[in-house]
């Protein structure tokens, strides 16, 4: 048998109890129930207790131990809001419609955990969830300061003054996607 990692392990067991028991359960009601719980919350970012989605979250660096945070971020649909100019311009020129935002919700969402959290870094967030106005993700954030972060040799990269404000400066896996298709090709 091939030696899989824990998470690969996780992930599969998970993959297995869905199969044996999708006839017990309706998951697009649990999924909608989900939802409308995370639309009751007033708060539009939520620190949680451990992830919704444990697999996504360890593939993406989260360690159950003190130190990492988990938050869920409530980020509003659609694109950015552009006033109609009140000068004359012929429609095409106003400049109102199929307007977007130069940058991703999930990046939005990342910027708003770690302006919520100061004291803690962004490694990481997955999607979880959207109704009709809100997407929903969740980010992972790691408490430089802690003693067990610093211990720790995988993460403790985290705690250099060069690290400060990853989320700030682009440099999730996410903001880097994002920069890498914004390339000007030829010139």
């Amino acid at each position: 048998m091939i030696c899989l990692s824990a998470r690969k392990q996780i992930a599969d067991t998970i993959r297995k109890e869905h199969k044996e028991e999708r006839g017990l359960y309706n998951y697009k009601a649990i999924k909608k129930s989900k939802i409308l719980e995370y639309r009751k919350t007033e708060e539009s970012v939520k620190r949680l207790d451990k992830p919704s989605n444990l697999p996504r979250a360890k593939s993406l660096g989260y360690k159950a131990k003190k130190g990492f945070l988990v938050v869920r971020v409530r980020v509003r649909r659609g694109g950015g809001a552009h006033k109609r100019p009140r000068s004359g311009r012929r429609p095409k020129r106003m400049g109102v419609n199929k307007l977007t935002r130069n940058i991703s919700k999930q990046r939005i969402a990342e910027l708003r955990a770690s302006s919520k959290f100061p004291n803690c870094e962004v490694l990481n967030s997955y999607y979880v969830g959207e109704d009709g106005k809100h997407k929903y993700y969740e980010v992972i954030l790691v408490d430089r300061n802690a003693p067990e972060i610093k211990a720790d040799k995988d993460i403790c990269w985290i705690c250099c003054q060069k690290n400060r404000g990853r989320a700030e400066r682009g440099l999730t896996s996410k903001a880097k996607k994002e920069r890498r298709g914004k390339r000007k090709k030829g010139k």
